[in-house]
């Protein structure tokens, strides 16, 4: 019997789409479970190497930076890049309030803005122990009252509910292994009319030397926060290469 040459070739593309599909493609099945069967997520086994293979709302999450390079969140070149005595005045704080430093890895900014509150505290938050035992010894080794350190989870803050004014995240949401997650976890941890405040590296400008995983357009930043109910007030763009972007929580 002759087979039609033109069905063979179809036939075979479309058995090799659907293997590729079946082989690259899963759902998590941890988020399936804290989710009820229902995840914000997917898995792909062939991507890019500086992540971890897991996507939210079509962007790739980028793999976490470890306390071993922690010196680099200190380096000398940080106050030109991220101009953090500018930064911090940009948040606005009140001498009272209770801020969260998402991701604070050394307390680069978790110390300065704790000068800001000093009626106030601030949560000094990660999901790395070695980061906050550095921050504990700077915290004894400088007499500062004010900073608390809170380890918290992939999945969580693990804050007090409606116990902050604000939530501050410097390249930090674009690392987090379940970004929904954390980010209703924020949204309750938030006062009505608490704020959120985002530095991300600009992933609209190409020149900027930064992997492309570890940057984040406007656009997808506020796709995202808005699916927890945060409000995008708006976006300074002084700093230069991040966009600092501010959401609030409903009053």
């Amino acid at each position: 019997m002759k087979i039609n040459r033109k069905y063979l070739v179809s036939l075979t593309i479309f058995v090799m789409a659907i293997a590729f599909l079946l082989t690259n493609f899963t759902y998590a099945p941890i988020a399936l479970a804290q989710e009820n069967a229902k995840s914000y997520y997917r898995t792909k086994a062939i991507h890019n190497p500086d992540g971890i293979g897991k996507y939210y709302m079509s962007r790739e999450i980028a793999g976490v930076m470890g306390h071993q390079a922690m010196m680099w969140l200190e380096r000398p070149s940080r106050e030109i890049e991220e101009q953090p005595d500018q930064t911090v005045e940009q948040l606005e704080l009140k001498p009272s309030d209770i801020v969260a430093d998402i991701g604070a890895g050394s307390g680069y900014f978790s110390f300065r803005i704790a000068q800001k509150v000093p009626e106030g505290k601030v949560y000094a938050v990660d999901i790395q122990p070695e980061m906050l035992d550095a921050i504990a010894f700077l915290k004894e080794e400088n007499n500062i009252t004010n900073v608390e350190t809170i380890l918290g989870q992939e999945d969580a803050p693990n804050l007090p509910e409606e116990s902050i004014d604000l939530a501050f995240m410097v390249d930090a949401y674009h690392e987090f292994a379940y970004p929904r997650e954390m980010m209703e976890g924020i949204f309750a941890a938030l006062k009505p009319g608490g704020r959120v405040v985002l530095l991300e590296y600009r992933k609209e400008n190409p020149m900027i030397m930064i992997k492309p995983l570890h940057k984040m357009t406007q656009k997808q930043v506020k796709k995202e926060l808005k699916a927890v109910g945060l409000k995008w007030q708006t976006t300074k763009e002084f700093l230069p290469e991040q966009h600092f972007l501010v959401f609030s929580k409903p009053a």
